[in-house]
C-alpha cells in the first residue's frame, strides 16, 4: 500500500463520517416530529456502514498486488429506519392525539444521538490528523528524493 492510497482510505472515512454526522441531526432535529407526510411519528434513522473494495475484473486483478485485495476504505451501505417502535405520551391537548388523548413520539434518545455525533466529530477529527500526518510524510519523501 502506498501512501497516496492511504489518502484514499482517509477520504472515504470523512465522507462515512460526514453523512453519519448529518443523519445523526437529522434523528435530533425530528425528535417530536409527531407527524410526517408517510403518516405517523419519524423514524429514527441508522448508518450502515461497510467496506468499499478494490476492482475485481480481471484486468484489475492481474495487475494488483496481493495487499491491493483487501479492503480500501469506508462506505455507508445504506440508510435504515429504526424497528423500534413509537413512544406513546398522554397529551390529550396535542393536535395528533388519538380518540384515548396519547399521542406517538419518535423513539429518540437525544443523549444517544449527542453521544453519537460525538463519535462521528471525533471519527472525522482522527481520520484528518491521519490525513494531515500523510501528507507529511508524501512531503519528507519529496524532499529526501530531491
Amino acid at each position: 500500500m502506498n501512501l497516496f492510497s492511504v489518502l484514499d482510505i482517509n477520504s472515504s472515512a470523512l465522507t462515512a463520517e460526514r453523512e453519519r454526522a448529518e443523519v445523526t441531526a437529522s434523528n435530533m432535529a425530528n425528535a417530536e416530529t409527531t407527524r410526517t407526510p408517510g403518516g405517523g411519528p419519524y423514524k429514527k434513522q441508522l448508518v450502515v456502514f461497510g467496506t468499499e473494495r478494490p476492482g475485481r475484473g480481471k484486468f484489475a486483478l492481474t495487475l494488483s498486488r496481493f495487499g491491493d485485495l483487501h479492503a480500501r476504505g469506508v462506505k455507508v451501505e445504506q440508510v435504515v429506519q429504526d424497528k423500534a417502535p413509537a413512544v406513546r405520551r398522554y397529551e390529550p391537548g396535542h393536535p395528533d392525539a388519538d380518540a384515548d388523548g396519547y399521542v406517538s413520539f419518535p423513539d429518540i434518545n437525544p443523549v444517544e444521538e449527542m453521544v453519537n455525533l460525538m463519535g462521528a466529530a471525533q471519527a472525522y477529527q482522527l481520520n484528518v490528523a491521519a490525513v494531515q500526518a500523510t501528507k507529511a510524510m508524501i512531503s519528507e519523501t519529496i524532499q529526501i528524493l530531491t
